[in-house]
């Protein structure tokens, strides 16, 4: 009987560490985007010290809700998924107009990088974007680095993959929402 409560006793007591609950704050909930998918959350820190104009941008256009419902229309197997496109098409945008690039040589496209995408014009970004399945050396100095995924990768992974070197998505998967940290309540 002793041991049973010796064992109750210790797998009630909390363990202490760096852990910290789905619910909790992050540390910095301004530069933080909370984007909904079908399967779960992904939590992403921006980078508003290496690109404060396309983080502006992001966090304008999370605020706006304009990213609620938008379709993954380019997603390539070990490569990244494209959404941010209100047309579903690759070739729309929003109202805003285009936002300069803002390479930087301090990031790499790593798994799990947000970028801007972009026409062959380096300032032509607006409201795309790509998360990257794995690391791409060759976009380093291409594209702007605007976010990193912290947590939910897993989720990003489940997302529809497209057909062909295109990847076209028949049937796409979308983003549920997308908001800035600091403006959700839990």
């Amino acid at each position: 009987m002793r041991r049973r409560t010796l064992l109750t006793a210790v797998l009630a007591t909390p363990v202490m560490g760096p852990v910290m609950s789905a619910s909790a704050a992050p540390a910095d909930a301004e530069n933080t985007l909370y984007l909904e998918l079908k399967d779960g959350r992904v939590v992403i820190q921006l980078f508003p010290d290496i690109a404060p104009n396309h983080v502006a941008r992001v966090k304008q256009l999370a605020r706006a809700k304009f990213y609620d419902g938008i379709v993954f229309h380019r997603v390539i197997e070990g490569f990244m998924a494209q959404s941010g496109d209100p047309t579903g098409t690759g070739t729309g945008g929003s109202k805003l107009g285009n936002v300069a690039a803002e390479f930087s040589r301090a990031k790499h496209f790593l798994r799990g990088t947000l970028g801007a995408a972009r026409s062959q014009s380096p300032d032509s970004a607006d409201s795309q974007f790509f998360i990257m399945f794995a690391a791409a050396s060759h976009l380093d100095g291409q594209y702007t680095i605007w976010g990193q995924v912290t947590s939910g990768m897993d989720f990003v992974d489940k997302i529809k993959r497209g057909a062909g070197g295109s990847g076209t998505v028949t049937n796409p998967d979308k983003i549920v929402s997308m908001r800035v940290a600091a403006d959700v309540k839990e």
